[in-house]
């Protein structure tokens, strides 16, 4: 798009002001802004309007969505896909307040060049052909002097006036709804304001109600206070100074704009409003954080709007979300908003679960993933995706498509996709929830693996083994837990093979988060169970980099003390300190209690050289006795001897093993131990010990029935099985080089 030449809008709007200049030479005396109002009449309702005069429409209320998010703003095509679904599902405003568009905030001073105000047009005229109210933001909060007429001007000049008789600012767009936004911002005022105002809420006030009287009362004008949320009210919203004087002394055409008890309220109740209506002395517009995602880039909201009322419906001015950063996502947060705005002022019980309920959440989940499934198969979307525009017409902002391959009847094609199904969606929704709250699949798998974990004493071998009751149910339900990984594999499966690839891209980060989540998970129950998974999945201390989650900002959360404490989860598995440490006289009780349970586990009677050692017969070489506690007490130990001959009464072990292998090591985790990292810092612990003193490698004996501390060892990949020359068939030797 050129930079020189007049869009067809604004020759239209510089022929207005000409043509009434022509009419009425004489008596027509108007300023430069009334003269636009003049043209913004025309532009928005086709007919003459007398200059400095606007009509005003009786105040509706205004449900939609706010573009207020932090991050990347939707595109143009995008925001015209908005309009087209606010319009069919019955929400009719849309504010424009991107926080990275700098001529937003960070350069809120700067105005709009020919092709941003083309843009700007295109998008107002869109919403105009919609009926939904565009309501443009402007956030000079950032480093605004209050006291200063020069940035006033500013502000007035950026949204009502000619800036040459070639092109205007926000108002000459056809904009005829404004908000002036103040959150997210330092309080602290500078020297010049605090000598002009009594407070900071007096200088907000000011500004917003001079500006507001500047563009001769728009149709809607929102005001976002600093104190947004009763959360930022000090001492509590009541008695809050800020809140009332804003109250007090904000024009009283002006809409105030409020989140709740917090910046993302899990509730919203009625008592509350009424609370911060009485104090701005009228009804707020919600704007809603319980969808945004720009927080935390590895969540992504996809449950139902609720937990508010729709017996809040009468006592708001409106409620308008402001969504997760990804615009396709949003499909459901909008279409449940617009379905519980539709239900007006009838009575509802939002706990989800009341099927008689005029608004039920999960009635109105089921109807959006209903229809975004249809969405999921267009390979073409009218503006959201391809702008309307066949195959062949690519736009710029958008990646490039190619057509599906679709197999015959004698191919045999490597993958086949499978179709996606409403299943697969309602899984999706359940495993990407709301910010308080997991999906009932979601808190079922968390249970499930709690379960499994703490139960993983009876997950496979001893006398609570494969035939007791205990062991087949930790076995009924890991095959359970396991089916349900399966199903979110198969879901990611399907989706990355959508025809709608624009979803898709905006989806796949996340499910493919949450895939390798719970293959993760999956391989870990397993190895709970004395299997074995894929190497690229067993839990060591040098993981792949998929095999840990958050980056550096993880490695911080979980070195603060608060770190899990707001999990959704409500009953976590609970942390697990251990202390590795020297072994004294007084653990010998303990010890001698593990050796004796892991015995009569075991039931074979084969004569061992570790045996000696953890009973007290041979003692242990220097620094080579550890026990490893946790809160209940001796959970493991580790002994070793450097010369393993010394304690053999007759040539145990072949001379050519020894030779190799010359120090011996028993070793004993506890059954409720399932932390392997843990086993795995004992163990490296002694064999540094070891080194030490000058040996060269190290064995370890087994009973061959004893597979829960073989497998164990075996998932470690520190011990390798050594084949020993005339070894009993009851006896299994593991050694590692030094």
């Amino acid at each position: 798009m050129g930079g020189v030449y007049l869009t067809a809008a604004v020759a239209r709007m510089r022929d207005a002001i000409h043509e009434t200049h022509r009419a009425c030479p004489d008596s027509f005396k108007s300023t430069e802004s009334e003269q636009l109002h003049v043209c913004h009449s025309r532009l928005i309702t086709g007919s003459a309007a007398k200059p400095g005069i606007m009509s005003k429409k009786s105040k509706i209320f205004l449900g939609g969505v706010v573009e207020g998010f932090y991050g990347r703003p939707w595109t143009m095509s995008q925001r015209k896909e908005l309009f087209r679904r606010e319009q069919k599902w019955g929400l009719n405003t849309y504010l424009y307040a991107p926080k990275d568009d700098y001529k937003h905030r960070m350069y809120w001073r700067d105005l709009y060049s020919l092709e941003e105000a083309d843009q700007l047009m295109t998008l107002i005229s869109a919403a105009k052909e919609h009926n939904v109210e565009f309501i443009y933001a402007i956030s000079p909060g950032l480093d605004i002097t209050f006291s200063n007429p020069k940035e006033v001007a500013a502000l007035k000049r950026k949204l009502n006036q000619r800036v040459t008789l070639n092109y205007t600012q926000v108002c000459g767009f056809g904009c005829r709804s404004f908000a002036l936004l103040f959150d997210d911002i330092e309080t602290e005022m500078c020297p010049a304001d605090k000598e002009a105002f009594s407070s900071f809420a007096e200088a907000q006030v000011s500004i917003t109600n001079e500006v507001f009287l500047h563009l001769e009362e728009p149709h809607t004008f929102l005001f976002c206070p600093t104190d947004y949320c009763a959360l930022f009210c000090t001492p509590s919203v009541p008695q809050s100074a800020y809140l009332n004087t804003v109250g007090e002394k904000l024009n009283a055409g002006i809409d105030i704009l409020w989140t709740g008890p917090k910046v993302v309220s899990n509730d919203i109740s009625v008592a509350s409003i009424d609370e911060v209506s009485a104090v701005l002395r009228r009804p707020p517009v919600i704007w809603d954080n319980i969808h945004a995602n720009d927080y935390d880039p590895q969540r992504l909201f996809l449950g139902p709007f609720k937990n508010r009322s729709t017996e809040l419906i009468p006592k708001l001015r409106g409620i308008l979300t402001n969504p997760n950063c990804e615009f396709e996502p949003n499909f459901v947060a909008i279409h449940t908003l617009a379905t519980w705005c539709s239900y007006g002022q009838k009575d509802v019980s939002m706990d989800g679960d009341d099927q008689g309920s005029d608004y039920n959440p999960r009635e109105a989940l089921r109807l959006a993933l209903t229809d975004w499934l249809v969405e999921f198969g267009k390979a073409d979307q009218p503006d959201g995706g391809r702008g309307g525009r066949s195959k062949r017409e690519a736009s710029d902002e958008e990646p490039m498509q190619t057509d599906g391959y679709v197999p015959g009847p004698k191919d045999n094609p490597l993958y086949t996709a499978e179709p996606l199904t409403l299943e697969d969606l309602t899984l999706l929704s359940e495993l990407f929830y709301l910010p308080y709250e997991h999906g009932a699949t979601a808190v079922l798998m968390l249970q499930e693996l709690h379960w499994l974990r703490s139960h993983c004493d009876v997950a496979a071998f001893g006398p609570a083994g494969e035939d007791s009751e205990k062991g087949k149910e930790w076995r009924r339900r890991a095959d359970k837990f396991d089916d349900m990984c399966a199903d979110v594999v198969r879901m990611f499966n399907r989706l990355s093979n959508v025809p709608n690839r624009i979803i898709l891209y905006d989806l796949y980060n996340y499910i493919c988060d949450i895939k390798s989540g719970v293959t993760m998970a999956k391989a870990y129950v397993k190895t709970l169970g004395g299997q074995t998974p894929h190497p690229a999945l067993a839990l060591t201390d040098e993981p792949e980099p998929w095999g840990f989650r958050g980056g550096l900002s993880g490695e911080f959360q979980r070195m603060l003390p608060s770190h899990g404490n707001r999990d959704l989860f409500r009953s976590p598995p609970a942390t697990r300190v251990y202390t590795i440490r020297p072994c004294t006289p007084k653990d010998q009780p303990e010890v001698l209690k593990i050796f004796k349970e892991m015995q009569t586990e075991t039931q074979q009677k084969v004569e061992l050289v570790g045996d000696r050692l953890v009973e007290g017969h041979v003692t242990p070489s220097q620094n080579c006795s550890l026990i490893l506690d946790d809160a209940s007490g001796v959970c493991g130990y580790a002994f070793a001897l450097s010369d393993a001959k010394t304690a053999m009464a007759k040539a145990q072990y072949p001379e050519t093993m020894l030779q190799d292998f010359p120090s011996v090591v028993a070793i004993q985790i506890h059954s409720r131990v399932p932390d392997h990292s843990t086993a795995k810092r004992l163990i490296e612990q002694m064999l540094s010990a070891l080194r030490d003193s000058g040996s060269k490698g190290v064995f370890s004996e087994f009973r061959s029935n004893d597979r829960r501390m073989f497998d164990f060892l075996k998932t470690l990949d520190v011990f390798q099985v050594l084949k020993v020359d005339g070894l009993p068939t009851n006896l299994v030797i593991m050694g590692a080089k030094l």
